[in-house]
């Protein structure tokens, strides 16, 4: 089972986050168990680690060299009410796995954008995820062997500062796409 719903407003009111993204995400997962599906991909957010770009941390995450990935070992350091909610999703994701033997894969999706990715700002294009590697992400996700796994759902970007290794470790991902590669006119 994918689960793609719920509220995707980063601004969005807590009563809709909750309702939708946290009660929708328990829903999901339950109704997974009762149904006995064996593997759920939960699409949670960058939204989950937004708090760790801050002016004075945000620079160091655009060095495309000096070792810093967020990998998703890190702790969850929301920077809105959406991030927390996507963060509870993970958190239900963890407990599922370990109450019922459930698989989840839990993709802390990057920018998924429509056509090319954003020229604009440096931060969109460091976490860009093409629909070509995300249908991929998520047929890797579905086919592969895992218990509980949080991963980058980005593409193969340059100035990426998601690390993917993780999703090309155990899930087999090997993501075609690089922000790098459009010209400005597409």
């Amino acid at each position: 089972m994918i689960h793609l719903a719920g509220e995707p407003r980063p601004e969005a009111p807590w009563e809709s986050v909750f309702q939708n993204n946290i009660d929708g995400t328990r829903t999901v997962f339950a109704t997974a168990v009762e149904a006995g599906v064996e593997r759920v991909v939960f699409a949670s957010s960058n939204h989950v680690v937004s708090g760790y770009e801050t002016a004075d941390r945000t620079p160091e995450l655009y060095r495309p060299n000096d070792g810093f990935r967020l990998d998703g070992t890190e702790l969850p350091r929301p920077g809105n009410l959406y991030g927390v909610s996507k963060a509870t999703g993970e958190l239900l994701g963890r407990y599922y796995h370990d109450a019922h033997g459930i698989s989840v894969a839990c993709v802390r999706v990057g920018n998924l954008t429509v056509g090319h990715p954003p020229r604009d700002y440096e931060r969109g294009q460091a976490m860009w995820l093409s629909g070509r590697d995300c249908a991929h992400l998520f047929d890797r996700c579905l086919q592969a062997e895992y218990d509980f796994e949080i991963v980058y759902g980005i593409s193969d970007n340059d100035r990426k500062y998601y690390s993917i290794e993780r999703a090309r470790e155990v899930l087999g991902y090997d993501p075609r796409d690089d922000a790098a590669d459009y010209d400005a006119d597409g």
